[in-house]
């Protein structure tokens, strides 16, 4: 059952729901992160440094921004789920990126918080009635239904994979 309209969805973020919308969304969140857990479980701790080029972010890094991102869609999603009509504001990743901390976090650390992010999630949107999924609210002037953020954190972190795949771990 397709759950979400595409045509809904603000353009910034129809890309990384594009990637995900075809299963309902709770299998998205489970999906997408099987798939990143996968991708990163069998690294070494040195690849969490390395950056492809000078001035992009390390692995971890790009980590710390993918749990960055999580974070702050789920409260989204549960202002809006919870009929909260506040409008949210955009928040600015490169800003979070250095105060993030990651280059005294370790590889396999960041990927366990990503589990049990991904499960609070999962238990998060697992609590919301369909009535509920269909709520929306506005983020920085657009306006987002908490379905399309249960979508946008899978399509984002489907996109951060792919880079890493093909960026950071190609062989």
């Amino acid at each position: 059952m397709n759950e979400l309209d595409i045509n809904t969805v603000p353009l910034f973020y129809r890309g990384y729901v594009k990637e995900v919308m075809h299963v309902s969304v709770i299998s998205a969140l489970t999906n997408s992160h099987h798939q990143l857990q996968s991708l990163c479980k069998e690294k070494s701790e040195a690849v969490s440094t390395y950056r492809y080029a000078p001035e992009k972010w390390s692995v971890a890094e790009l980590l710390c921004h993918m749990i960055d991102a999580e974070r702050i869609f789920c409260y989204r999603a549960l202002r809006f789920a919870r009929n909260d009509a506040t409008e949210l504001s955009s928040f600015d990743e490169n800003l979070y990126a250095p105060e993030a901390n990651a280059e005294n976090r370790t590889l396999q650390g960041l990927l366990q918080e990503a589990w049990h992010l991904r499960q609070s999630t999962l238990d998060l949107f697992n609590s919301f009635a369909p009535h509920m999924m269909q709520r929306s609210g506005k983020v920085n002037g657009n306006v987002l239904s908490v379905v399309t953020l249960g979508y946008c954190i899978a399509g984002h972190e489907t996109h951060h994979r792919k880079v890493l795949e093909e960026r950071y771990f190609r062989t």
